[in-house]
């Protein structure tokens, strides 16, 4: 059987290296930032749920059905298409 010479292993360590690098780049935070406008979303599933918020890079971690969250307005739209997340209006 012949040998591929590393070159496989050379591809994907590079590929590793470099979301290694996105990695610990990407902003990663557990609560709205700034001094943006907030919605608020519900999760309706069964267990819990994180969404990553692709504007703000809010970590949005939903820990139990029903739970109610303070999110980015930036981020509004692409959490509408997640599922089992509703947006609802503020507690008053």
């Amino acid at each position: 059987m012949g040998c591929c010479g590393n070159h496989r292993q050379k591809q994907y360590g590079k590929q590793s290296e470099a979301q290694a690098r996105v990695q610990r780049h990407a902003p990663v935070h557990d609560v709205p930032s700034g001094d943006y406008e907030k919605v608020f979303f519900q999760y309706v599933g069964k267990t819990g749920l994180t969404a990553i918020g692709p504007i703000s890079g809010t970590r949005y971690r939903f820990v139990a059905p029903g739970a109610i969250l303070p999110v980015d307005a930036r981020d509004r739209r692409s959490l509408l298409n997640v599922p089992n997340l509703i947006q609802v209006k503020p507690a008053s």
